[in-house]
């Protein structure tokens, strides 16, 4: 169960659908899709927008690249897409989930279509499940999800994976509707997390506000930075006792394709895209930064040290460039705009201040920059610069290591991602602390080639190791092994 569908649909002029692959090659859907490679009998339940809503949920058949499953999508209006999702979800969740609790609006939800959807798709996944059959939830938006699917059900397992932070007792108890949402998820057989602090919090959560019974810590699997870092931790609680089952929690970060990375990246196509940008930025070192306008991804903060840089170095100057892929949002949220222009203005102060005829310091792009165009800059870039004020995890982190294979490179990257715990050898900085940022970006375009590779090699065997398929393969093993 994901909101997004596992396909587009294109419906050519002759009326006929096809089934179309997302234009991202990497992430959740095509990891969730290749479950049914071996689980022949599966179904995908997500939203499609439906003008009248009155319609039957749609049923479809698919049998595409070696892959057959059902695919059920669920009818819902332009209006409740947006209260359930882009308010509810983004303006009163979101800025919880990533512990900004001054951004928190309660005034605009509707928790009353956010039930209605949630029960909707617990409706459908009631109707699709065989006896004992295995439900997998997926993220924040389905979080009253599982609590209805155990009220008809209670003989299938449910699990559920949290793709977002989770965030501590203080800042989760500013939500109105917190015991609705514990209740719910401690309803689940398996609850998944990026990293042990998330979990760690989401026990904390369910034992003070619910009064659950947890196990004792046990050490933090081996993968996971235990110290040394704002996210490590040592320890992790496996289980909670709720009404008598046991909930257990299991900490897996989602990974990358590395393979699929890299072989997009040796194609004909991206190598000439790369070459062009080789030969721009000769002589020149690149930074690389790719996010989003949003609150949560420290744009402005990484502008500002950039700037900093400048100022304080000018043998840099005409000597670096920074490329910032920064995609606008397009919700016509307020707080999205504003910060947008917020970071279009530092880009234009800093051109200005610092720009020569034939060199221009940052390069942005609030565009949707296409995937295979992304990988070319990822190939050339000298430092990846990931520094959200906070993050659940950061795939552009692994995505970089990943193509940079077998060459050198330096990742500047905030310890409030939760990559942070599993990418030892990035350059941690603290994104919130002027002298911490500085530091980090000077050694990053410091860093002797050497460095450089070992740091890589390292960093490369991790991403290489945990990939999606694998954690795809640990929550759902560890959910059979119940």
């Amino acid at each position: 169960m994901y909101h997004r569908s596992p396909y587009d649909d294109h419906v050519d002029a002759s009326g006929c659908r096809e089934w179309v692959d997302q234009k991202s090659p990497n992430g959740i859907i095509p990891t969730l899709r290749n479950l049914f490679r071996e689980e022949r009998s599966g179904t995908w339940i997500s939203w499609r927008e439906d003008p009248e809503a009155a319609t039957p949920d749609e049923r479809d058949s698919i049998d595409k690249d070696g892959l057959c499953f059902n695919l059920r999508r669920l009818p819902l209006t332009q209006e409740q897409i947006s209260s359930f999702y882009h308010v509810t979800s983004k303006e009163s969740f979101w800025p919880i989930l990533h512990s900004f609790p001054g951004l928190f609006s309660v005034d605009n939800s509707d928790w009353p279509i956010f039930e209605e959807v949630n029960r909707s798709f617990a409706r459908a996944a009631c109707e699709e499940a065989a006896p004992g059959a295995t439900i997998w939830v997926h993220d924040y938006n389905l979080w009253l999800t599982p609590g209805y699917i155990r009220e008809q059900r209670p003989d299938v397992r449910i699990a559920f994976f949290h793709h977002t932070p989770f965030p501590s007792n203080d800042v989760f108890s500013i939500l109105p509707w917190r015991d609705a949402i514990l209740d719910s998820l401690l309803s689940c057989d398996l609850v998944g997390f990026h990293i042990p602090r998330y979990a760690n919090n989401f026990a904390r959560n369910a034992m003070n506000l619910r009064g659950v019974k947890g196990a004792e810590p046990i050490p933090v699997d081996g993968k996971f930075r235990r110290v040394g870092c704002a996210l490590a931790e040592p320890t992790a609680v496996p289980w909670l006792e709720h009404e008598g089952r046991k909930v257990h929690l299991l900490s897996s970060p989602v990974g990358t394709s590395p393979q699929t990375l890299r072989d997009i990246a040796a194609s004909a196509e991206v190598r000439t895209l790369a070459a062009q940008i080789s030969e721009q930025h000769s002589e020149r070192k690149l930074i690389l930064s790719a996010s989003r306008v949003d609150y949560t991804k420290g744009n402005e903060e990484m502008l500002l040290a950039y700037e900093r840089l400048l100022e304080q170095h000018p043998d840099w100057h005409g000597r670096v460039e920074l490329f910032l892929a920064c995609v606008a949002a397009a919700t016509g949220m307020r707080i999205y705009e504003d910060i947008q222009r917020s970071v279009e203005e530092i880009v234009g102060r800093i051109n200005g201040r610092f720009g020569r005829i034939d060199w221009t310091p940052i390069r942005l792009s609030t565009l949707r920059v296409p995937y295979e165009e992304l990988l070319a800059w990822f190939s050339e870039a000298d430092v990846c610069w990931i520094t959200p004020l906070r993050d659940g995890l950061n795939l552009v982190a692994k995505e970089y290591i990943a193509v940079r294979q077998g060459r050198g490179g330096a990742l500047v990257l905030s310890e409030f991602t939760g990559v942070s715990v599993e990418l030892e050898q990035a350059l941690l900085t603290n994104p919130y602390s002027h002298r911490s940022m500085d530091a980090a970006i000077l050694a990053a375009l410091e860093m002797p080639e050497q460095e450089q590779r070992e740091r890589m090699a390292a960093m490369a065997s991790t991403v290489d190791t945990f990939t999606v398929q694998h954690w795809a393969e640990e929550q759902l093993g560890a959910l059979r092994a119940l």
